[in-house]
């Protein structure tokens, strides 16, 4: 596999499997932040906070910079807004966006058709599509208050296999609920895991965390990790700790 080496520093591979959040109330923090970081030893999320501030410039500015950009924005609505979302992320160049599962069959058709459509038109390659199953903020209780009696893994399973049938790349889940989601669907199937913790970190508003080295161990692909590492005293080091704890996993 690829990878680049700066002097000083340890190698990192060049297809990151950690995605930091830039969960920064406005653009200019965000991209100050991001300007201490290189492409290969992560990628960004963009999510509803930075963009409801700032607008796409900031994920222009941040694709164009080289970095893959997951877009967080969790679409949820009748299926011709949400293919039209779809349609608008792709253009941005983005490597990733999703869509609430919960949304059902025919909007993820929708979705899953316009974002090829699109980027077959544009002559760009298609972004990966996921669908966001349980939020990890939610437990068994929160889900029964809202009428699911299943628990988080049969619910997280459920809506799992629904986006595959409907041709989506993967999902985002909980790395508690990946091993379950990983037999069930095969290698190819892409999980997102969210709700990632270092030992001994608080879990802030997460109900269901896990450490870096465990959610690649219960076959997450790609980890979702914000105040760990953009509030840590040292982000970079907090950074190059993980992906170094990643590779020795793998």
């Amino acid at each position: 596999m690829d990878s680049y080496e700066r002097p000083g520093t340890e190698q990192v591979i060049a297809d990151p499997r950690v995605i930091v959040a830039l969960d920064f109330a406005g653009p200019a923090r965000a991209l100050a932040f991001i300007d201490r970081l290189e492409p290969a030893a992560c990628a960004l999320k963009v999510g509803k906070e930075l963009f409801v501030s700032a607008g796409p410039e900031p994920v222009r500015h941040i694709v164009a910079r080289g970095f893959r950009v997951f877009l967080d924005l969790k679409f949820h609505d009748i299926p011709n807004t949400v293919a039209q979302a779809c349609s608008a992320a792709t253009q941005l160049g983005v490597w990733m966006m999703n869509v609430h599962a919960s949304g059902g069959r025919a909007m993820m058709l929708a979705a899953a058709e316009a974002v090829r459509r699109t980027a077959a038109q544009s002559g760009i390659s298609a972004p990966l599509l996921i669908a966001v199953t349980v939020l990890t903020s939610l437990n068994a209780d929160d889900l029964k208050e809202i009428g699911i009696a299943d628990s988080t893994e049969a619910e997280a399973l459920r809506l799992a296999k629904l986006a595959a049938g409907c041709g989506l790349d993967g999902v985002v889940c909980s790395a508690v609920e990946a091993p379950a989601l990983r037999r069930a669907l095969g290698p190819g199937f892409k999980l997102v895991t969210p709700g990632i913790r270092l030992a001994g970190a608080g879990v802030d508003d997460q109900a269901r965390v896990i450490t870096p080295k465990a959610a690649i161990d219960n076959g997450a692909d790609y980890l979702v990790i914000g105040r760990p590492i953009t509030q840590a005293s040292d982000p970079l080091a907090q950074l190059r700790d993980i992906n170094l704890a990643i590779r020795a996993s793998t």
